[in-house]
């Protein structure tokens, strides 16, 4: 696995003119997850910057936004994407912001809305477009052995390994640890947002407590932005890489 992952960080690295290209604007991103408070905050930063020409956005539900670069498909089975393969072909970089909290659920449950639900997309879309960049939002402590004592943290691992033997032309696996919502972006889920409302004024003293460990929405796209357009040298990436990537922009 270690072998195959230094493949896949070394093939991640685009060349110059590659990079160029993408940088005059000419990158069509495919997001999953639009309405979600990662999702959300990525498709804001997929509006402001110039790299990004057209944001596709598979959701359920509308998104509540406008913006000439978006294109909202709303979509009912997130199993199967025949209808969807033409404009999948048309895209340059997955951004796969979907995701479930397993407390409550069975293992065979979560692997059905983790594993099961991500690759049904990523196995639609690298069969549309193999030369796509695929940037999957994990977690920090996901167990990449998927032997672990601890569920999700397997299931993350499983999901994980087989996207980055999938056949992209690159992977790229982003494991956030706490993460501050910016601007109007919000949790879904109530309790949450409130407890997001109260540490906004101290997530600079969180993030001094835990530079490696804390980050924003905001550098969070950021990043997924930068590494779609240019490439990383490592196929799994953490807080600190997002919020360096998000000051190169």
């Amino acid at each position: 696995m270690g072998g195959l992952r230094q493949r896949r960080a070394i093939r991640s690295v685009r060349t110059t003119s590659e990079a160029l290209i993408v940088r005059a604007g000419t990158m069509n991103v495919v997001l999953f997850g639009a309405t979600g408070m990662v999702g959300a905050g990525t498709l804001l930063e997929c509006f402001a910057d110039p790299r990004v020409t057209s944001v596709l956005a598979v959701t359920r539900s509308a998104t509540g936004r406008s913006h000439p670069k978006l294109h909202e498909v709303l979509h009912a089975d997130f199993f199967d994407y025949d209808t969807l393969r033409d404009r999948f072909a048309t895209c340059d970089a997955c951004f796969f912001c979907l995701g479930a909290s397993s407390i409550g659920m069975s293992e065979a449950a979560y692997i059905r809305v983790t594993y099961d639900l991500t690759l049904a997309a990523a196995r639609a879309l690298v069969a549309a477009n193999p030369q796509m960049t695929f940037c999957f939002v994990s977690g920090v402590g996901t167990d990449s052995t998927e032997r672990g004592r601890t569920m999700w943290a397997r299931v993350k691992g499983k999901t994980e390994n087989a996207l980055l033997a999938l056949g992209f032309n690159a992977a790229f696996m982003f494991r956030p640890g706490y993460i501050q919502p910016i601007g109007d972006v919000e949790s879904k889920t109530g309790w949450v947002q409130t407890a997001y409302d109260i540490a906004r004024p101290l997530y600079p003293l969180i993030h001094r407590l835990l530079p490696n460990n804390s980050t924003t929405t905001s550098n969070l796209g950021r990043a997924m932005i930068h590494v779609a357009a240019a490439g990383y040298w490592k196929p799994v990436l953490y807080s600190a890489d997002f919020n360096t990537l998000a000051a190169m922009r």
